[in-house]
């Protein structure tokens, strides 16, 4: 009964931030700065000669340098590396180390979870893990991967400059949602971002006396060949050849409901048969021409339609408007959203790694890593990919927080997002706006009558974070995750637990034969990675190489999923168990 009504609830809240979504579009990038009421404190002196910097595919040319970074980056520099076959750059936060601290042999890359950015681990001066470390005298780097915090989609140095601080201004203005979910009235979305709703209702006011508008025929046959082409190119290789079938009936039956004249229904069923066909065929100029021809067809049957005095056909334009317009936005997130797991392990983690190595100039060439969460999963992964090829890693000693292989014998309430392993439910809802989320969802868990107080404890166990830092995490920490990663790491829940994109490979079939010292730790009562979780991954290395710690007590502190990263008591309990592994291993 509890997990029933943690989903109703789940879908409660997202119901809320997908309508947020419509009224501001600008949320999928932006996040709240209620946190601004916890102003950053002030940088140490010789921060400020450091630049910005954006690197090329040759991660040894800078291409931007910049005199002062976007004021939400609260790190002693932030740096910009590009990731492979794309125009994204990646943010990298770095932490100098303290000149008091005794020096370290290797350079710490820390890794974030699924959906989050840098600030989880930087949350103020008091409670920041990155800051700890590089006071232990680590340089400390944090990397938010494509689509996370700073990281930003830019073509030359001028665009990462106008990027990343036109983020920044985004994270630091957008005001937390009121109870009821409204924005202020400079918030409001601009008028080149109107909703399919507000489309409908131009529509109604172009006509209020029910004449029919002018039929816009050769704009609506454009916009449908464009779709059709779009599914027949299979979305950039995002879809699969099932999933597209699966996006093209759902475009097809919602305009099928539009026609509600039989006969007309039957002629454009004629024409569904000969586009599924079409749409499954290898794209060619041939079938180009013939997809642009029953197009045209389609829109002659509803101009037909048009011209009937039958009230349920009244205004067909308008509805056909809205139905493609809201079709166009699914397909524009999905492909504007196309990365996926495996991205982040092949492309984003090693282009960092190699930047990092040739800063810093490690003597043996490697780093020490810490992943939290999804963070962890990464670096397992590559452990498991690099032990099965049997070439190095790069990483002389790893510690995972919160982190799992395989969730399928522990109660994780991740498994609320299984049914997106579901291609077509997935599609329906191209990616999770999770910042929007938890931003329209907070209010209702942190003010009476706390209607989804269970989402804090998801977070963080009672009392252990002060609420003004939870109140920072939630609102600022949280970014937009693809469906097509969600689809992967639903993997995990899987027997066999998760694999690459292929579906063939399987991380933890190969994690033993890494030979890399690894440190695992979890929290009693995180109720995303259970301890179970944790030891079924540790279960599978090698004794001598793995350390494993559960830190809560039975009648408490207890620790949940954030906790170990920035709980009340991480500075006293878990940092220290951290720094003391690492440096065991920092030995050249």
């Amino acid at each position: 009964m509890a997990s029933t009504t943690i989903q109703s609830d789940l879908r409660s809240a997202l119901y809320m931030a997908t309508n947020l979504l419509v009224a501001n579009p600008n949320l999928l990038t932006s996040r709240s700065a209620a946190a601004s009421r916890w102003p950053f404190p002030p940088r140490p002196p010789h921060s400020s000669s450091f630049s910005i910097r954006s690197f090329s595919t040759d991660s040894t040319k800078p291409v931007v340098k910049m005199p002062d970074m976007p004021p939400i980056c609260t790190a002693d520099e932030l740096h910009y590396v590009s990731a492979p076959n794309s125009d994204w750059r990646l943010a990298l936060w770095r932490y100098r180390p303290s000149p008091l601290a005794s020096p370290r042999n290797h350079p710490l890359l820390l890794l974030s979870g699924v959906g989050t950015n840098a600030i989880g681990y930087d949350l103020s001066s008091g409670c920041s893990f990155a800051r700890y470390m590089s006071g232990q005298g680590f340089d400390t780097w944090i990397l938010e991967v494509r689509g996370a915090g700073l990281s930003v989609q830019a073509s030359d140095s001028k665009d990462v400059q106008q990027s990343s601080h036109e983020v920044s201004r985004q994270m630091e203005s957008v005001v937390k949602n009121v109870p009821n979910g409204s924005l202020r009235a400079d918030q409001q979305p601009n008028d080149d971002l109107i909703s399919v709703s507000e489309l409908e209702m131009s529509h109604v006011k172009e006509d209020p006396f029910g004449v029919a508008t002018a039929w816009d025929e050769s704009k609506l046959v454009t916009e449908l060949t464009e779709i059709f082409m779009r599914l027949s190119e299979r979305l950039s290789g995002f879809l699969s050849e099932g999933q597209s079938r699966i996006m093209s009936a759902k475009l097809f039956d919602q305009i099928s409901q539009l026609l509600e004249d039989s006969q007309l229904s039957e002629r454009f069923n004629e024409i569904r048969g000969k586009l599924l066909s079409l749409l499954e065929t290898r794209q060619n100029s041939v079938i180009a021409s013939q997809i642009r021809d029953l197009s045209q067809t389609i829109v002659n049957i509803f101009y037909e339609g048009q011209k009937s005095v039958s009230p349920q056909l009244f205004d067909l334009q308008g509805r056909l408007f809205s139905t493609i317009e809201d079709f166009q936005k699914q397909l524009d997130l999905i492909v504007k959203y196309d990365w996926d797991f495996d991205n982040y392990l092949e492309e984003d983690v090693p282009s960092v790694m190699e930047y990092i190595r040739a800063e810093c100039k490690p003597k043996d060439g490697k780093l020490l890593a810490i992943g939290h969460s999804m963070g962890g999963i990464l670096l397992y992964a590559m452990l498991s990919r690099c032990g099965y090829e049997g070439r190095p890693c790069g990483l002389a000693a790893v510690v995972t927080l919160a982190s799992s292989l395989d969730y399928t014998s522990s109660n994780s309430r991740l498994k609320l997002l299984l049914p997106l392993a579901d291609p077509a439910q997935a599609l329906n809802v191209p990616v999770v706006p999770l910042g929007a989320l938890l931003s329209a969802a907070y209010p209702l868990s942190s003010r009476p009558p706390y209607v989804l107080s269970w989402l804090n404890h998801l977070i963080s166990a009672e009392d252990m974070m002060h609420p003004e830092l939870l109140e920072k995490l939630v609102l600022n920490n949280f970014c937009t995750i693809p469906a097509k990663l969600i689809l992967q790491l639903t993997t995990a829940f899987k027997e066999g637990g998760l694999r690459d994109r292929s579906g063939k490979f399987f991380y933890k079939s190969h994690i033993h034969e890494s030979n890399i010292p690894i440190l695992a730790l979890a929290g009693d009562k995180d109720l995303i990675c259970p301890p179970a979780a944790v030891e079924d991954t540790v279960r599978l290395i090698p004794k001598h190489l793995v350390t494993y710690k559960v830190f809560g007590e039975p009648g408490g502190p207890h620790y949940a999923h954030y906790d170990l990263v920035g709980g009340r008591l991480a500075m006293e309990q878990i940092y220290p168990c951290i720094v003391q592994f690492l440096s065991r291993h920092d030995a050249t």
